[in-house]
């Protein structure tokens, strides 16, 4: 039988795959395990730096041995698990249970974990000087960029920003260039050690156009000086559009979300139980994630309705002209506005601190266009909340009306 098919393991699988990868806000025990992991790198980084010192490394080496083997134990058990519960990533569920673990055993987070344990362990078979052991001990710090929520909204503006990224990597490359070919006409035969090429020259385009100015290769004609003056100019501003274009993506990803939307998160809504592999890749990209303190007023009844709502933490309360409904984790709200835009029946209001995603109805006619799957998963999640809540008459008749239109 496959795992999956063992009731008891299966949940337990889930629950730690919600702790280690799904990165749920408001999960105590994933926020402790991310906290606990944080830590624990930290000081294996300041251990690796303190151990360097001879002094220091003749007075604690016991101490660091200790420590540095209990460290080993738990980044060896995290990658482990990470195996074990794999299967529940949502995107690979397509696959048998070795082909996944295989796929995600080759992600670049997990080869990085690999790399932090894999040494410690060929030390034991292999004689391995301890010093080339410490340097590898460094890699420990790369695995923050699985738990720094910052780092993941980097990566996203990166990805986001490739194109305007690669149109200035080819200015910068440009620049170099020009910039080491004319410094070569100009200073060659004046400094034909240090300028003898443009292969030569790129030194001094390079440290240059970034403004570094180590000095230790100058122009010495006055044409060379005159032009190396122009080419700090050109440097100050072509090579800080990377940075610029980098701070205004990034200013935008911290202000359009308030906590990291994962793909664990997603698929964990009911609503999108089951869904393809590339329906939540795009509800991941589009969902704006928002964290609203509690007592505080979503919607009046009477406004416009422009956008649902998925509650990851909390509860809230829709207030309607004669009575009031909780909704709370996993549930949803606001999702008559995707189908049609209209005021607001209800008064939404935060019963305690809420998680919440936030989808626009122009996001959504943007995603039912490329997967028509995803409206008809709406539609009847709307036909099945009229019934939870005894509402059926309207919401029931705005349904067919939906679909007798779809079908025209």
């Amino acid at each position: 039988m496959d795992e999956t098919g063992h009731r008891g393991g299966s949940k337990l699988r889930q629950r730690l795959y919600v702790i280690l990868e799904a990165g749920k806000t408001g999960d105590r025990a994933s926020v402790f395990f991310d906290w606990f992991m944080v830590g624990l790198i930290l000081v294996n980084v300041a251990a690796f730096a303190a151990e360097t010192d001879e002094n220091v490394a003749a007075k604690f080496g016991a101490a660091f041995a200790v420590f540095n083997g209990l460290s080993i134990a738990i980044f060896t058990v995290e990658y482990l698990a990470r195996l074990w519960v794999c299967i529940d990533h949502p995107p690979l569920q397509q696959y048998g249970p070795f082909a996944v673990r295989f796929r995600w055993a080759m992600t670049p987070s997990m080869l990085i974990d690999l790399a932090v344990i894999l040494p410690f362990y060929l030390s034991l078979l292999v004689a391995v000087d301890l010093r080339v052991l410490r340097v590898f001990r460094l890699l420990r710090f790369l695995k923050l960029a699985r738990f720094s929520p910052a780092l993941d909204s980097l990566a996203r503006v990166f990805q986001a920003e490739r194109r305007a990224m690669m149109g200035a990597l080819i200015v910068m490359l440009g620049l170099l260039v020009f910039s080491a070919s004319v410094i070569y006409a100009l200073e060659h035969e004046a400094q034909p050690e240090v300028f003898g090429s443009v292969p030569k020259s790129m030194w001094w385009a390079l440290a240059t156009l970034t403004t570094v100015g180590y000095g230790d290769v100058v122009p010495v004609t006055v044409l060379g000086k005159m032009f190396g003056g122009i080419v700090m100019i050109f440097g100050l501003g072509m090579f800080a559009l990377p940075i610029a274009i980098v701070s205004s993506g990034f200013a935008r990803e911290i202000h359009r979300r308030d906590f990291v939307v994962s793909w664990g998160m997603v698929a964990r809504v009911p609503l999108f139980e089951g869904v393809k592999p590339a329906i939540l890749a795009d509800l991941v990209e589009i969902l704006e994630a928002q964290v609203v303190d509690a007592g505080t007023v979503i919607a009046h009844r009477g406004d416009s309705a422009d956008a649902m709502y998925f509650i990851v933490v909390g509860q809230v309360e829709l207030a309607f002209e004669h009575r009031s409904i909780a909704v709370e984790e996993g549930d949803f709200f606001g999702e008559m506005a995707l189908l049609d835009q209209r005021r607001r029946s209800a008064t939404i209001t935060t019963l305690s601190r809420c998680h919440l995603l936030r989808l626009s109805a122009s996001d959504f006619r943007e995603l039912i266009s490329h997967h028509p799957h995803a409206h008809e998963l709406i539609l009847e999640a709307v036909r099945l909340r009229g019934l939870q809540f005894r509402v059926t008459d309207d919401i029931e008749q705005e349904v067919a009306e939906e679909k007798a239109n779809q079908d025209e």
